[in-house]
């Protein structure tokens, strides 16, 4: 790992800081400042020549062991590659299962997750899938929140017609698990809610929390742009105190135009990829009819609509993909460009399209060539 020098940054941390210079020590930015004079020895300079910069994408649910089935076996999408993230500006993933979580493996999504890391990606996990009760690793999500560094909160579907249809009761047992077994090991804890189209939305999460003293931003529903419904849904809530995700796709711009006119806080706005993991599409019956599969790169496309469209300004842009999903998940050193922070920074070209990215202050593209690959690549 080399000790880096980026000059002439123009530096979004997400706050506009305007052209600076960035020095990154041992992985961590250790200065962000105007001209900064240093002399150390094996020190990369790079000029970026007034090109802009922000943090790494953090992209918060990412199905990077594979997802999908729901077509039958060989609808499953394979592990994702190193690349794909590196492509995409993206420094920091969560990793979780969907629909399947009968053939599907925790243990191997944990084995991906730390495989990731050592290729040069920041990884954690979410235990469950969508069905409630979920698969575990430990036997209890209480257990593998508190026992497995990686593990950082539980999984579960809501209002879609794959999920188990919970009770309020059962979601605020589980989130009462969640939040107490997080107070243990010193983490945020968090319950992934896969948002479905029916019409009961969100109400199920206020249901289950109403007459408690459980925060509301335990949740992080996502894929809340589904309908216009679910977003005005969303909207409330977030109003409420809670949060909301956006899986990033072509009218992100649009929704969250409509979120900014609500008058919504949108540091409670989330970007999100559903990257690897499967897009199932199906008729008014719920009959399958066709499939894709989510793309990493959706997120940082999505940012640089916002920008071409001002519906939002540039450190709102960037920090619903970086400041805001690493707060609320609570992940430690990352989602700003800042002292101590892990050195996590993409640079944009003039048309929002990704130059180079920086990983844990390693050099992992540079002037859109990919450097580093996954092992198998």
């Amino acid at each position: 790992m080399n000790n880096l020098l980026l000059k002439n940054a123009d530096l979004y941390a997400p706050e506009h800081k305007g052209v600076v210079d960035v020095l990154v020590l041992n992985g961590k930015v250790a200065a962000v400042g105007p001209k900064l004079d240093v002399k150390l020895p094996e020190l990369e300079v790079i000029d970026l020549e007034g090109a802009l910069a922000a943090p790494g994408i953090v992209d918060h649910h990412n199905h990077f062991g594979g997802a999908g089935g729901e077509g039958g076996f060989n609808f499953r999408t394979p592990p994702a590659q190193l690349s794909t993230f590196v492509k995409a500006g993206i420094t920091t993933a969560v990793g979780l299962l969907g629909t399947d979580g009968i053939s599907r493996s925790l243990v191997e999504l944990l084995a991906k997750a730390r495989a990731l890391d050592i290729e040069g990606l920041s990884t954690w996990i979410y235990t469950g899938a969508y069905q409630l009760p979920g698969p575990t690793i430990t036997g209890k999500v209480g257990s593998d929140i508190a026992w497995i560094d990686k593990v950082i909160g539980c999984k579960m579907a809501l209002s879609d017609h794959r999920s188990s249809h919970p009770a309020a009761e059962t979601i605020r047992a589980l989130v009462s698990e969640v939040r107490v077994s997080a107070m243990l090991a010193g983490k945020k804890g968090v319950v992934c809610v896969h948002m479905g189209s029916e019409p009961t939305g969100l109400d199920p999460l206020r249901a289950a929390i109403k007459d408690s003293e459980v925060p509301p931003t335990h949740f992080m529903p996502t894929h809340v742009t589904r309908n216009r419904t679910l977003l005005d849904d969303t909207i409330a809530w977030i109003k409420e105190g809670g949060l909301g995700d956006i899986t990033a796709h072509d009218d992100t711009w649009e929704c969250v135009a409509h979120v900014v006119e609500s008058g919504a806080d949108l540091s409670h706005v989330c970007f999100s990829s559903d990257g690897n993991g499967s897009m199932p599409k199906f008729d008014e019956k719920k009959n399958l009819i066709g499939m894709g599969v989510g793309d990493p790169a959706s997120i940082l496309a999505a940012i640089g609509d916002c920008l071409r469209h001002e519906v939002v300004s540039a450190e709102n842009a960037f920090a619903f993909a970086s400041t805001n999903p690493a707060f609320w998940l609570g992940l430690p050193g990352k989602g700003k460009v800042e002292k101590n922070y892990d050195a996590d920074i993409m640079v944009l070209n003039p048309d929002f399209t990704l130059r180079s990215l920086v990983a844990r202050g390693r050099v992992m593209m540079r002037d859109g060539q990919v450097l580093v690959k996954g092992t198998f690549e």
